[in-house]
């Protein structure tokens, strides 16, 4: 599936296909930020590179974005040792039309980006070259350089990997239409019995704060626990001017949440028979730069 289309005649190539670098990069890194950076790093490298010398950009172009986002991965990932509660991905602000194209709203999705967090950066830079961008193997040999029968058994694990934890829930645009506006009436309304029964009993809540803001440190199980522990905090009186509105962040439709005109959270969830069963909040004030439409991602 080749997302780097559409180079103007004349445009540089790095513009061209900026769309495609970032994606790769935020599928690597599941941090808009990071992969920000990333970018940046290699318009600096592209900038500089005797462009004589390179008879495929775009291959050049995702070469040094995979490898640049390798080496972050690899230092994000000890750094997450010692993060504060449960690490969850960037959320990402993305276009509605993604939503109705499945293939890829599920390979930017944050089940999915949780998924791929079990990787490691070699796995997850081949499963992605291979799976969601199509590379061959050959070519993803040659961008990580290593043998092509490497990168084979590489990419079947990983493959294999993916398959046994991959997220299997209804996708249904109309009915995660139907279970989000149960959700959000049941929060505005404080209707705990209404809650209760759009959670599935397996139901589980993950809260990224990172430390910087009330968060649960540890993961929720349960209807119960997970209910009351939500109506809770949206009880909370400096909560009161809270808003919570639809919106499609990471390829399907969620939750924002604003405050006082601020950004201050998204919601993301998964769900089967009409009930939800996994929710993830993401408070952390560090890591919501992607939810703004000026930085979100409005095609990938």
């Amino acid at each position: 599936m080749d997302q780097g289309q559409g180079q103007g005649q004349g445009q540089d190539p790095y513009l061209a296909h900026r769309r495609l670098l970032f994606a790769t990069a935020y599928r690597m890194l599941g941090s808009v930020g990071d992969a920000e950076d990333v970018l940046q790093d290699a318009w600096l490298k592209w900038s500089t590179v005797d462009r004589g010398t390179v008879d495929h950009p775009k291959a050049y172009l995702v070469r040094t974005v995979t490898n640049l986002s390798l080496n972050r991965l690899t230092s994000a990932r000890a750094a997450r040792e010692t993060y504060v509660g449960p690490w969850l991905p960037e959320p990402l602000l993305t276009s509605p039309d993604i939503a109705s194209e499945a293939e890829v709203a599920d390979s930017v999705s944050t089940a999915m980006l949780v998924v791929l967090e079990t990787l490691s950066p070699v796995e997850r830079a081949v499963f992605l070259l291979r799976e969601v961008f199509g590379y061959s193997h050959a070519e993803i040999a040659e961008t990580l350089e290593r043998p092509e029968a490497t990168v084979r058994q590489i990419a079947h694990r990983a493959r294999a990997h993916v398959q046994a934890r991959r997220p299997r829930f209804d996708a249904d645009p109309d009915r995660r239409r139907r279970v989000t506006d149960r959700f959000l009436a049941a929060c505005s309304g404080g209707d705990l019995n209404a809650m209760m029964e759009l959670l599935a009993p397996d139901v589980t809540a993950w809260s990224d704060g990172g430390g910087k803001v009330t968060a649960a440190r540890r993961p929720l199980y349960g209807i119960d626990h997970v209910a009351r522990w939500l109506l809770g905090f949206l009880a909370k009186p400096e909560l009161a001017e809270l808003r919570m509105e639809p919106a499609v962040v990471n390829g399907e439709l969620g939750v924002l949440a604003t405050l006082g005109g601020h950004t201050v959270g998204a919601l993301s969830f998964d769900i089967a028979d009409d009930r939800i069963h996994h929710l993830r909040f993401q408070v952390n004030p560090d890591k919501l730069g992607g939810l703004t439409p000026e930085n979100g991602l409005t095609a990938l």
